[in-house]
């Protein structure tokens, strides 16, 4: 069964740099063992919070990724970066959700 995890990250910005930081990693967990789609959903109005959503077979695939090296290397710190030279941190705070498919439609 397909679980959701939504990362909730708030922004002090208007989120450019964020943006910019998935865009440089597109498709870097798509040939991932389970994963099944991404999206990341930007404000419309005056909110601060991005979400970021993936879809996965199971929380095992999910857990299986978080576990990787690829998932370390996405998700290391500004200080840490060797590509960037000391990248600022992005999110001010960021909550992860999981839920499964209870309903909805098929289109």
């Amino acid at each position: 069964m397909t679980i959701i995890k939504i990362n909730a990250i708030t922004v002090p910005t208007d989120g450019d740099e964020l943006a910019r930081r998935f865009a440089a990693r597109a498709g870097a967990v798509d040939d991932q063992p389970g994963f099944e789609g991404f999206e990341l959903l930007k404000p419309t109005d005056e909110r601060k919070t991005w979400l970021v959503i993936t879809r996965w077979a199971d929380d095992k695939s999910f857990q299986a990724w978080v576990s990787s090296p690829a998932f370390g290397h996405g998700h290391r710190g500004g200080a840490e970066r060797t590509d960037e030279s000391a990248a600022p941190q992005v999110g001010m705070s960021s909550e992860l959700w999981s839920y499964q498919i209870a309903g909805g439609s098929s289109i």
